[in-house]
């Protein structure tokens, strides 16, 4: 298990494979800028792109590294949408996830939520877990 930014960045920079899995449950939810129950529910994807944005590089205060995937699913309220998330890892360890439904047609976005959460450790779960694979 990968617990630190540190650790995250190095992994990557050397090429190695991590995959990331969130309890959705142990995060916070933001929907429209007010707080949301967030559902008990798990998810995961392998990182297999990402970019390293260095602290006040693209004037953002904090380093943090990017990655996203966006796969078509068939929802049962949507019908065919893509299913967009992207992840912020940020370098104090807290991490943002955004995760939107968007119709494959018009581009309209369906959903939109946003995730806090952090690395989690061997100890505690604070909703976001990575693994060197």
């Amino acid at each position: 298990m990968v617990t630190d930014f540190a650790t995250m960045l190095s992994a990557l920079d050397q090429g190695k494979n991590l995959n990331v899995v969130v309890h959705y449950g142990k995060c916070r939810l933001m929907i429209d800028s007010l707080e949301e129950k967030s559902p008990d529910v798990t998810g995961g994807m392998k990182i297999e792109e990402f970019e390293y944005f260095p602290a006040n590089t693209i004037r953002n205060p904090k380093g943090y590294i990017a990655t996203s995937k966006t796969v078509l699913i068939s929802h049962s309220r949507y019908g065919y949408v893509w299913n967009y998330i992207k992840f912020r890892f940020y370098e104090n360890g807290e991490v943002e996830i955004n995760a939107r439904y968007i119709d494959p047609l018009t581009l309209e976005t369906k959903m939109n939520e946003t995730f806090h959460g952090a690395l989690s450790d061997k100890t505690t779960d604070r909703g976001v877990h990575l693994f060197l694979k």
